[in-house]
């Protein structure tokens, strides 16, 4: 039974949904990946799935989009997929109404965060709404990682109660573990990096993106805390988010005086990512929302405690006071305040770091994820078998 995932952009599936595309397959699913042409599609293809490009940008082009529409159509008429799964914004409306234009049996989207956020231009607020209602009419499932969309979906009328299910989100338990780290991979990381032994590190994980990732944000509270805690250092690992209107660059970090404080280690293989959060003593993420943050997980998981600010998805990634702290969004002296807290209160950071080891592994583990999903799967699949023999053969 073939299956396509579809995301706007190759990172997306290899760094997000590898190992679910590995599940399905053990599952007895042929997974099929579709996004824009990335850099990223030979290390899919390594894993072995077949990827298609296909162009599509992740801001509102009209025309572009309409091109877009057409050649998913294409794709998934000539591939006859059993199911369509989508992922993201873009990916989700277009690979959608596609999906449905091409007949295909099962629709299925998962929703990463609705795109809402309290400062968002009401007008925009009103066009991404309808945008999503549209994209929910083809869906014949919509999973969502956290629960505050759910209400959301059902309150502004993107679709019925029933359509829409808890998913959560997860991540790979054995590969963040800190127990599999070496100390002397630590120590060659940090050499690698330049940061000083003895220094406390700070580190912001994630798309450099002033606005949605809050990294101007994370910038200006580092220039507080520098002066707070003279001896701490700034780990980023991360790239520019290119393509979007509030993209950053590292070189932004010399506009705040901390330049030389802070180490910008680059977009890295998830593989190595552990390793980076052995170094951090606290990790930020002052985001305007999530759907629910791998970042606030992996750190959890690595004994890593997390300030972050109070919006939807990262209030169900971190429990004030037990695996990090929730300040307001906005507010950078209650954020540089949060960090310096941790960072002078030793115990009870490693007390957070402890917590949240134990809350990523009752909450974060991705095999629940994958179970929820081939269980819809199935259920989809057996109501479709329901109806007319056709019908079913399609799915089948």
């Amino acid at each position: 039974m073939k299956v396509a995932h579809v995301t706007t952009v190759g990172v997306s599936l290899y760094g997000l949904l590898i190992n679910q595309m590995r599940s399905l397959r053990e599952e007895g699913y042929e997974i099929v990946a579709i996004s824009s042409p990335s850099s990223f599609a030979p290390a899919i293809e390594a894993v072995g799935f077949r990827h298609i490009a296909v162009p599509i940008t992740r801001n509102i082009t009209p025309v572009a989009d309409l091109i877009s529409l057409w050649r998913l159509w294409r794709v998934m008429r000539r591939e006859r997929f059993a199911i369509v799964h989508t992922h993201t914004p873009k990916a989700g409306l277009l690979g959608q109404l596609a999906a449905r234009l091409a007949g295909v049996p099962l629709v299925v989207n998962t929703v990463h965060g609705f795109y809402l956020h309290s400062g968002m231009n009401p007008v925009a607020r009103r066009i991404y709404l309808l945008l999503e209602k549209l994209a929910a009419t083809c869906s014949d499932r919509i999973l969502s990682q956290n629960a505050e969309d759910i209400e959301i979906a059902v309150r502004e009328r993107v679709c019925r109660r029933e359509k829409i299910k808890f998913l959560g989100n997860g991540i790979d338990l054995t590969q963040f573990n800190p127990d599999a780290i070496s100390a002397e991979n630590v120590e060659r990381l940090r050499a690698e990096l330049r940061l000083r032994s003895s220094a406390p590190v700070v580190g912001f994980v994630g798309r450099l993106a002033a606005k949605r990732k809050g990294f101007a944000d994370f910038l200006a509270a580092a220039q507080e805390i520098s002066v707070r805690v003279p001896d701490c250092q700034f780990l980023v690992v991360g790239e520019s988010d290119r393509g979007k209107a509030d993209a950053m660059e590292a070189s932004a970090a010399g506009a705040h005086g901390i330049a030389e404080r802070c180490a910008f280690a680059g977009q890295r293989d998830y593989s190595e990512l552990p390793a980076f959060y052995k170094l951090m003593n606290v990790l930020v993420l002052p985001s305007i929302f999530e759907g629910l943050p791998r970042a606030v997980m992996e750190a959890s998981a690595m004994g890593v405690p997390a300030v972050v600010t109070d919006v939807k998805g990262n209030r169900e990634a971190v429990l004030d006071g037990y695996n990090g702290l929730i300040v307001p969004l906005g507010d950078l002296r209650a954020l540089a305040a949060a960090v310096v807290r941790l960072l002078t209160d030793k115990e009870l950071a490693a007390q957070m770091g402890v917590k949240g080891r134990a809350m990523a592994l009752e909450r974060f583990d991705e095999q629940a994820v994958f179970a929820i999903v081939k269980s819809e799967y199935r259920r989809l699949l057996s109501q479709k078998c329901r109806l007319p023999a056709r019908t079913c053969s399609q799915a089948t």
